[in-house]
């Protein structure tokens, strides 16, 4: 069998090599070449919630913050309460335009009393960076690009903690907490965080490690997952992505995130959220089910206002689901709407968010 060439002009992860030997089927991803599906989406969906199955998310970027005045700035910067971050502690939040518009969703972790890393979203790393190193010249900080040496793997399931805990050297953190264990004979941070709606770890490395890392949560038994099954998890778990449901356009009050915004910290675009969350937005996001046949998409427009922002085929559920931003008249729980799905009006409710939930393991 011939080689796979790659795509020119796309960067590839540590392991796209392992991806194009398992057959892997390779599309563009924000300027990467990615793994959309291996067996097929519905398999890498169930093995996920039933079992455990690894993702490589290498393409995300990673901002090391360091110094006197990191916390400070972090806190300028980034929406969120940055000083309830303990050291090992995680901490979801979004980095604003003056505007309140939303330019990402970020993972901020605290390594030490001064030391933090951020995850930001593949497609918006450097203009990210650009953002940090703007913001910085103001505080005593030093800030560096780990995204060019940093790969990372989620690995989730309900069995995922129990699967990588046997290949490590310790007990795994638990949920929103980190700590750099060995993991498969090399020096791994943890991180209990995911993008599913099941249990699992990130596992951030070393790029020179990160094959030796997948071979080994392979041969335990982890299902490698594409980003098609990623998108499908990460939709009945009702988590935004960005580009579709997060936007410069979009204020984190009227994208249901007003949770992760603390405006007494003064953040950047603080007094825009400010507003948008005393007087209330014009659309809000919400979760939905179709009431029959039709698969949603983004961008399917909703009869009488409003719009698909990730819409898809739930394997778990056997229905369409999907988020949309609708009027705020519309966007009670149990209120039933219409949306164009390739011409056809097609029946959906406004649902409870999240579409899924995991078991619990004590019932």
């Amino acid at each position: 069998m011939l080689a796979r060439v790659p795509t020119p002009d796309l960067k590839l992860t540590p392991l796209h090599a392992r991806h194009a030997a398992a057959g892997a089927r390779l599309v563009p991803f924000a300027g990467w070449e990615m793994p959309v599906q291996y067996q097929g989406v519905m398999e890498e969906h169930r093995a996920v919630r039933g079992d455990v199955g690894v993702f490589d998310v290498s393409h995300m970027g990673e901002i090391r913050t360091q110094g006197t005045q990191a916390l400070e700035f972090l806190q300028h910067l980034t929406s969120n309460d940055v000083s309830r971050i303990q050291i090992g502690g995680a901490q979801y939040g979004l980095l604003c335009a003056d505007d309140g518009g939303v330019l990402d969703d970020l993972f901020t972790y605290r390594l030490d009393e001064d030391v933090f890393l951020t995850v930001t979203n593949a497609g918006n790393h450097t203009a990210d960076f650009e953002r940090f190193t703007e913001v910085a010249t103001d505080f005593e900080v030093e800030l560096l690009d780990a995204g060019a040496f940093t790969s990372m793997l989620a690995v989730q399931g309900p069995n995922a903690r129990a699967l990588v805990e046997r290949l490590a050297d310790g007990s795994l953190p638990a949920r929103m907490r980190s700590e750099s264990i060995n993991v498969a004979g090399v020096e791994v941070f943890v991180a209990g965080t995911g993008y599913t709606g099941e249990d699992g770890v990130e596992l951030l490395m070393r790029n020179e490690d990160a094959v030796a890392v997948w071979d080994a949560v392979v041969a335990a038994g982890a299902m490698p997952c594409g980003l098609a099954a990623r998108d499908t998890l990460r939709t009945e778990a009702c988590f935004h992505l960005y580009g579709n449901d997060l936007d410069p356009s979009r204020n984190p009050i009227e994208a249901g995130l007003g949770w992760a915004c603390k405006e007494e910290t003064d953040f950047i675009g603080a007094e825009a959220v400010r507003q948008a969350r005393a007087s209330g937005t014009e659309e809000q996001l919400v979760a939905f089910k179709m009431l029959a046949a039709g698969i949603p998409r983004p961008g399917n427009p909703v009869v009488g206002g409003g719009t698909v922002s990730s819409g898809t085929f739930s394997p778990t559920l056997e229905l369409g689901v999907g988020m949309a931003y609708l009027p705020t008249a519309m966007a009670s729980i149990g209120t039933e709407f219409e949306i164009d799905v390739r011409g056809k009006q097609r029946p959906a409710v406004v649902c409870e968010r999240p579409l899924y939930r995991k078991a619990d393991p004590s019932v």
